[in-house]
This record gives structure tokens, C-alpha cells and sequence, in this order.
């Protein structure tokens, strides 16, 4: 299988990896032959890269970030609390946190559990779903990477825990904005900005409080997106005024952001999402969570094509454990000449040889 840009897949190709929506319900199997009217739709969902099958790359698998079971499981509990929230708003919320809130307890347990256990990095543009919903699967994306972060920084359990469950809720001040304004395509007006940037308060005010949520939830929920130099909001605060797992929250928001499908653009690659991170480190964020990020997850997805500083071009086509920047590339190209025999490379072993760069077609 490679990875191919929705927007240039040509109708017939064939699907490779199952596409699902965010309860996990099959949307389409892989197996089935793409037509137009799919491809569309996919798009203007926002799906900016899927697998599809390629013959010569035939043994390429891409592995799920988290197993399939808990990331629905973990998908529908964020939507049924965060539904509920939505739902009831400020009257009931202590009943609702008190009794919804031990679940996403749970399942950060589970995902910090499968975190420590499995040695591959996290790859969740290789998870192909469907959502109706951005803020949902935002949460539970943000929530993994902060987690793989805390996990990297050998952080405790209590740590971890605490992070996942504020990872999970930083956004729920924006279950009260106008879905309009969230998904707008267009440029923001200034009003609508300053609408979407007071989430910040909306959040904290909404969880501050509460027996069932440690006040440190609540605080990330406020300074997420407050950045070292003070630029940030809503406070503008500097580095030492800034809780450390708000700072990685920040990070992990940063990135999925970026990294994410959207309806209004196409998503980054994992690459370039760094890229953007290391652009402000020391200045905005903190540079060893940003390192903590890069050795968690794919900077080079399998299926993605790159070309090489000596001029070769080719395909990922696995990972290695703890280099998580210098995959196996099958070699098909050599300066701009298809080769009848393709061969694998490994960036491990040969130092000298790096990605220049990579893309998607």
C-alpha cells in the first residue's frame, strides 16, 4: 500500500486500509474500488490522505496508533461526555463531571498503558477516520501525544494521569461557540477571533471547582495557549508563570492542530508540524517536550514518498523502533530514473544519508 492525496487518487484505485467514523462503525472496507463520488465526499469532509493499494508495494502495512477496540471505546466516551456537557451546560455539569469524568479516567489509564507497552511511535495520520465532530477526535489526539510526551519524560503515573485527563478537556470551552464560527473556512473577523480565543476562560470557569477535576485540569484548560515569550492568550503570562503540563498540552494542541484534517485545509505533514514547533523553540515552547515529541512519533509515515540527499528517490516502508526520523526506503528511483529492481535502504545504518524531502501525490 502507499499513501496517496485524496484530492489526485484516480477513480478505480483500490482502498487499502478501512476507513471508519469516530464510533468505530465501517464507513468503507478496504478492498473496494474508489469511485468519484467517494473520492468527493472525502474531500470535502476534509480526509486529506488515505491508503490505497499499490502492487509494488504490496508488503507496506501501516499500524493503528492505539488498538481499535480502545480507540473507539475512548472516541465514544469523549463524545457522550463532552455531548452531555454540551447538553446540559453550566446547570448540571458537577453531576455530569462526577459521573462521566472517572470514565476518561479510565481510558487514560488504558491509553497510557498501551503508550508504555509498545515500542512503535505514534503515526495518527495513518488513522483513517471519519468525524463529525473536529473537537472530539482533537481531544483524543491531543491527548495521546500529550501522553506520549509525559511518558517520554518518564513522568509518574499521578503525572500522566492528570495530564491525560486535562488534555482531554482543554478544548470544552468550545462546546459553546456556534459550530459556524469553529468551522468557518474563511478568514476570522476580529470579533469571531476573539470569540474563539475566549474558550480559554469559558473552559476554566466551566471546570473550575469541581470536586471531581483536579484544579491543574482546570488551569490547562486556561493557559494551553499561552507561549513562553508572553505572546499567548488569554493572559499573556510568561515561561514561569505557565504550568509545565500546560506547556505540553500547548505542544500536543499545536500539533494535531496542524497535523489534523480539516474541512478548510489540507493536513500538514508530520514533518512539517515539527517544523513549525522547532521554529519556536525556546521562544514559545519548550524545547525538551518538543524533543519528547519527536522521539514519540513517524516523521515519515509508511507509504509516504521521499527523496534522498544523494539524489535517490523512494518509499517508506518501515519503521525503525527509537529512530523515529530514519526509516527502511525502498529505492525505486535513482536520479530521476525508474529502477527495474527497487531495494531497501536503512537510514539506521547509513548515517550519512537523510530525507530531503518527502510528499504525498
Amino acid at each position: 500500500m502507499r499513501l496517496a492525496n485524496t484530492r489526485s487518487i484516480e477513480p478505480g484505485a483500490i482502498l487499502a486500509k478501512t476507513i471508519y467514523n469516530e464510533s468505530g462503525v465501517i464507513l468503507v472496507n478496504k478492498g473496494v474500488a474508489l469511485t468519484k463520488q467517494f473520492l468527493d465526499r472525502l474531500v470535502k469532509h476534509g480526509i486529506t490522505y488515505i491508503y490505497i493499494e499499490d502492487e509494488e508495494m504490496k508488503d507496506i502495512a501501516a499500524m493503528p496508533t492505539i488498538s481499535k477496540s480502545l480507540r473507539r471505546e475512548a472516541s465514544e466516551t469523549i463524545k457522550e461526555v463532552f455531548l452531555s456537557l454540551q447538553h446540559n451546560g453550566l446547570t448540571n455539569r458537577s453531576y455530569i463531571l462526577d459521573q462521566k469524568g472517572s470514565e476518561l479516567s479510565v481510558i487514560v489509564q488504558q491509553i497510557t498503558n498501551e503508550l508504555q507497552q509498545n515500542e512503535q511511535s505514534l503515526s495518527l495520520l495513518t488513522d483513517m477516520i471519519v468525524s463529525d465532530n473536529y473537537i472530539f477526535q482533537h481531544s483524543l489526539n491531543v491527548a495521546i501525544y500529550a501522553l506520549a510526551i509525559g511518558v517520554k519524560l518518564k513522568l509518574s503515573n499521578k503525572q500522566l494521569e492528570e495530564i491525560g485527563m486535562a488534555a482531554m478537556l482543554h478544548d470544552v470551552g468550545k462546546l459553546f461557540i456556534n459550530p459556524d464560527i469553529l468551522q468557518k473556512p474563511g478568514k476570522l473577523t476580529e470579533e469571531e477571533f476573539k470569540i474563539i480565543q475566549n474558550h480559554t476562560r469559558t473552559g476554566y470557569r466551566f471546570l473550575v471547582g469541581q470536586d471531581s477535576v483536579p484544579f491543574v485540569v482546570s488551569l490547562c484548560a486556561l493557559q494551553h495557549h499561552e507561549r513562553l515569550d508572553g505572546s499567548g492568550y488569554p493572559l499573556g503570562i510568561t515561561s514561569e508563570s505557565i504550568h509545565k503540563y500546560a506547556k505540553l498540552i500547548g505542544i500536543a494542541d499545536v500539533f494535531d492542530a496542524v497535523t489534523s484534517n480539516r474541512v478548510y485545509r489540507d493536513a500538514m505533514l508530520p514533518h512539517e508540524g515539527l517544523e513549525i514547533l522547532y521554529a519556536g523553540s525556546g521562544q514559545l515552547y519548550d524545547r525538551e517536550m518538543i524533543e519528547a515529541l519527536k522521539s514519540s512519533i513517524v516523521v515519515y509515515p509508511n507509504g509516504i514518498m521521499v527523496d534522498l540527499n544523494d539524489g535517490r528517490q523512494g518509499i517508506v516502508v518501515k519503521q525503525n523502533p527509537h529512530v523515529c526520523d530514519r526509516p527502511i526506503i525502498r529505492i525505486n528511483k535513482e536520479q530521476g530514473r525508474k529502477l527495474a529492481k527497487p531495494y531497501d535502504v536503512n537510514l539506521a545504518n547509513v548515517l550519512n544519508v537523510v530525507v530531503f524531502s518527502c510528499k504525498i501525490d
